[in-house]
């Protein structure tokens, strides 16, 4: 009679890989973050089969440097998905045309004007976030509602601004900080974007600010009833929204050296996307900004490739829809990345 020892053995050979490799599937689920870098390796090489030269060093920083404006508006995003409340800044795109225009109007094309355009459109983005976190913590006005509401304020603020016709340059100082390179050929919008990064990983990793953020994502009742400020920091969140996406605003006037009036009207449904993308849950209380830059770089590749394809606008948006989608069924968020 044959021991059972070797079938048991022979069965396990067989099922051991399978089982491995569910195991391994599962783990890799539950980091959306790290699936969206896999992502972007698969899709600059799909650029690169698609059409050589797609991986070329100058074509990846160009690519970076048109994915940080994206990246720096998704940080503020990803600061008020995290807080919870079923939170989403929709009037980050009005302000950060508000800020373009603004920076374009004071500047005229001169240098020595620079910091006095920069002081001046983070002061009104933290005031129009502000404004936007006191209706939701303290009127209850729902974030959608309230941030959509914002958007027809700011956007009819900008034509009073402007009279309907924006004027005025990027300073050549402000184009060269963006597009001109500063060591090995890096542009120096990407080393602001890397102070930016660091500055939101610190803030959300090794600070009260982020500690408390992350509890009234995940709970605001027991974060209440622990002592937290809930409102007063609803309202904080939302003024680094309105802040950040302010400096995405200025510094993209770097980039396109003159404005429109819908400038940032694109960077709305792109900046969600990216926080989700990366990994952050829609119900809040779970994610980081690690993942948004990730998720950032992913849309901006995608879009890359689009183009190379020359797809129409209309199927770009289908496109970018359907990675969405796809991309949070892969992950199984909300509830089941808290488990």
């Amino acid at each position: 009679m044959k021991s059972p020892q070797p079938l048991a053995a022979q069965q396990w050979r067989q099922h051991a890989p399978a089982g491995a490799l569910a195991t391994g599937a599962r783990r890799l689920g539950r980091n959306p973050t790290l699936v969206a870098l896999l992502l972007v390796v698969a899709l600059f090489g799909l650029g690169q089969a698609l059409s050589p030269g797609f991986l070329s060093y100058g074509q990846v920083l160009n690519v970076l440097r048109i994915a940080s404006f994206l990246g720096i508006v998704a940080a503020g995003q990803t600061l008020v998905v995290i807080s919870g409340g079923e939170g989403i800044d929709l009037s980050v795109g009005a302000v950060m045309s508000l800020a373009a225009v603004m920076t374009a109007h004071i500047t005229l094309a001169r240098d020595a004007l620079l910091l006095q355009a920069l002081a001046a459109v983070l002061v009104t983005g933290l005031a129009l976030g502000a404004l936007n976190g006191v209706g939701i913590a303290y009127l209850r006005i729902p974030p959608l509602v309230m941030t959509l509401g914002m958007t027809g304020v700011v956007q009819g603020l900008t034509l009073v601004y402007t009279q309907g016709q924006p004027k005025g340059r990027a300073a050549p100082l402000l184009n060269e900080i963006v597009v001109h390179p500063w060591v090995w050929g890096i542009p120096g919008i990407l080393f602001l974007w890397l102070a930016v990064a660091i500055g939101m990983t610190v803030l959300l990793s090794r600070t009260s600010f982020g500690r408390r953020l992350y509890a009234i994502g995940a709970n605001r009742t027991a974060a209440l009833l622990s002592g937290i400020h809930v409102p007063r920091m609803v309202v904080a969140t939302y003024a680094l929204s309105g802040a950040l996406a302010a400096l995405a605003g200025y510094l993209f006037v770097g980039y396109t050296t003159t404005v429109f009036l819908d400038i940032g009207g694109d960077y709305v449904l792109r900046s969600v996307a990216a926080v989700v993308v990366g990994g952050t849950s829609l119900a809040g209380g779970a994610g980081s900004y690690t993942g948004s830059v990730v998720g950032a770089v992913v849309l901006t590749v995608l879009e890359a490739i689009l183009t190379t394809l020359r797809m129409g606008e209309a199927g770009r948006q289908v496109v970018h829809g359907l990675v969405l989608v796809l991309l949070l069924a892969a992950y199984g968020r909300q509830r089941r990345l808290r488990q």
